[in-house]
């Protein structure tokens, strides 16, 4: 063989497996999603985590897999979601809430967990620390200093010959623990007095206003919970019928009819995961990127239900509102 020919031939036994190699499909990433409630409750949150990807670069069902989890509105479908998610092996798992995310802790080592969005990663025990959390879990906190404190003292203002208030809670979410007490320590240096009504299941919020019109409370706030944000407009139409002044933790209450709700932005927090999912597909540590907390908070203030509940909100609260509903 003549040696043109041979370095000819040499030069397509070589080129031919580069060649197969760029033609091979490029792996799309697959991410699991656990999320409280259903994909219609969750609308909004949702859709803002699909922009962020979006944002990024990441289309679902074109650039990247997503396999969603919904557990509804119960704490007891973590384990068998979680389960399900954890054998798919995928790429990472973005949860909502401590419940799902202590799930996910318990069930993989391995997996790289985006929190998007929980009460108090540390206090839970999630993470070693916010600034390096270690293990395979990082995210987003809606915790912050007072901010329990911040609604005992709105809802106060407006409210202010209530001596009695009820407090929503979930009795299966270990951050209510600490936020409870908050509310009641804030609650106490304002010489009111908090009144716990546990709440797991829609088919119980009747019992609890029913105890609370026994009580005669004057005014209510809702503990921070995923599964009270998908029973949102339930817990709105049930206060707004006993006429009961609520302080809510989204404004997303007060867009459906709830009076009042104090708190970060949380479609922006949910968009902004998006950038936990893209770092750590970047082969970024879980455990290195640190865990986030709000620094901007939103005051919402429904007019409407304001004058259906017969209540006048001082001018003094009106003027510190960011948003108000007529």
């Amino acid at each position: 063989m003549k040696p043109k020919l041979v370095w000819l031939v040499t030069a397509i036994l070589i080129a031919l497996p580069l060649r197969a190699e760029s033609q091979q499909p490029k792996k799309i990433p697959k991410i699991g999603v656990l999320f409280p409630g259903s994909r219609a409750t969750l609308s909004q949150r949702t859709d803002a985590f699909i922009q962020g990807m979006k944002d990024l670069g990441y289309i679902e069902g074109k650039t990247i897999l997503i396999e969603w989890r919904w557990a509804g509105d119960t704490v007891e479908r973590m384990p068998e979601l979680t389960t399900e998610l954890v054998k798919m092996n995928p790429d990472m798992i973005v949860a909502n809430g401590t419940p799902a995310n202590k799930a996910l802790k318990a069930a993989t080592k391995m997996i790289p967990i985006v929190m998007a969005v929980v009460g108090d990663p540390f206090g839970t025990g999630l993470v070693q620390s916010l600034a390096r959390p270690g293990g395979n879990l990082t995210g987003l906190s809606i915790v912050a200093p007072n901010l329990s404190g911040k609604r005992v003292e709105l809802l106060g203002e407006i409210t202010p010959r209530a001596s009695t208030v009820a407090a929503l809670v979930n009795p299966n979410n270990p951050v209510h623990r600490g936020e409870l007490q908050e509310t009641e320590d804030a609650a106490r240096s304002s010489g009111k007095q908090i009144q716990a009504i546990n709440i797991s299941y829609a088919n119980t919020l009747e019992d609890g206003f029913s105890a609370m019109r026994r009580s005669r409370v004057r005014a209510l706030i809702v503990l921070t919970d995923p599964i009270f944000y998908s029973m949102r407009g339930q817990i709105v139409d049930h206060a707004v019928k006993n006429r009961l002044p609520a302080m809510y933790f989204g404004s997303e209450f007060a867009d459906e009819g709830g009076l009042m709700s104090y708190g970060p932005d949380m479609t922006e927090l949910f968009r902004h995961a998006a950038s936990y999912v893209d770092k750590i597909l970047k082969r970024v540590k879980p455990g290195d990127l640190p865990v986030e907390q709000p620094t901007k908070f939103e005051l919402v203030i429904n007019l409407k239900t304001a004058k259906q509940i017969g209540l006048t909100i001082p001018p003094n609260v009106l003027a510190r509102a960011d948003k108000v509903i007529r």
